[in-house]
């Protein structure tokens, strides 16, 4: 009787192991390899599935999910020999997992490995202001040549950073010297095409200035050249008139030609500068007679001139 007891025991206890070995439930974002006898059989979904107990057994549960790697620091020399130390993060999900499982012994150490041999590789064939400068160009390089590497493994890379790249102290000291003398170098040139574009425009202005001073005097000698062109015709016609009267015997016209040039040579004796004291001759009452008898002529001719008009109206 307690014998049966233990065997009913015994049977129950190996059906629940049976039952617990037989029965899988895979959590979302996962894929477990089933293998039968130590050979690959299948892969598992997420969900509730059932293996044949003792033949079968789980063999590898990968992590479908993105998954970040970080990528230990690492010291890098650029092809001008420049030694700066890099540091990195990747990204890569696992779309294969019978690859992932049994075509790479340790994915995620292979990976690493993998990421730091072209990071070396890659900064390496640059010089140290085009690897500063050229992050997303580097980043791109290493997506491209890392899941290209990573395809037989079942991975998908999907991003590769370069988180730092750090010069040495000295040469950082260096860099920042050379950008202080580039600024003040971009200083003085501005500083000279200001220079230069004030005095263009001093240059302007005074070129403006003279053009205008000329044109006031060209102006100003066509004013004067009429003004002498007026008077001109004026002596003409005050000569003309005293020439008609000559012509008809009067005397005073005569007279009036003694007056002007008396007193032209009057005003030439008194404009020297080397006459202190000037001597008018007693004759100078008969310049002044003659002098008031152009009025006279100038009446004279002036009535004339009215006659003749009226006659021709």
């Amino acid at each position: 009787m307690v014998f049966e007891s233990l065997t009913f025991v015994a049977l129950i206890a190996f059906a629940f192991i049976l039952i617990t070995t037989a029965v899988k439930s895979v959590p979302q974002g996962y894929g477990w390899t089933v293998e039968r006898w130590g050979k690959y059989q299948r892969t598992l979904n997420p969900g509730l599935h059932f293996i044949v107990p003792i033949m079968d057994r789980i063999g590898h549960k990968q992590n479908l999910m993105e998954q970040v790697l970080d990528i230990p620091p690492q010291e890098v020399i650029s092809s001008d020999n420049a030694q700066v130390q890099t540091d990195a993060v990747c990204f890569y999900q696992i779309l294969e997992p019978v690859k992932a499982s049994y075509e790479v012994n340790d994915l995620v150490r292979a990976m690493q490995n993998l990421v730091m041999t072209n990071i070396r590789a890659v900064l390496g064939s640059m010089e140290l202001d085009e690897m500063l400068s050229n992050r997303d160009r580097i980043n791109s390089d290493l997506l491209n040549k890392v899941d290209d590497a990573t395809d037989p493994w079942g991975v998908k890379v999907t991003r590769v950073e370069i988180r730092d790249i750090s010069p040495p102290r000295d040469l950082v000291d260096s860099m920042a010297r050379q950008m202080k003398a580039e600024r003040e170098k971009r200083a003085q040139i501005l500083e000279a095409e200001g220079e230069r574009e004030a005095a263009i425009t001093v240059a302007e202005g005074q070129k403006q200035s003279k053009i205008l001073e000329a044109e006031g005097e060209l102006e100003a000698a066509k004013r004067e050249a009429e003004a002498r062109e007026r008077l001109a015709e004026a002596e003409a016609k005050a000569t003309e008139s005293v020439s008609t009267a000559i012509a008809s015997g009067d005397s005073r016209a005569i007279n009036y030609f003694v007056a002007q040039k008396y007193v032209d040579a009057l005003g030439q004796l008194a404009a020297s500068s080397n006459n202190k004291v000037m001597m008018i001759p007693l004759e100078a009452s008969s310049v002044i007679g003659s002098i008031a008898g152009i009025s006279e002529i100038a009446k004279d001719v002036g009535s004339a001139t009215v006659h003749h008009g009226t006659g021709t109206a």
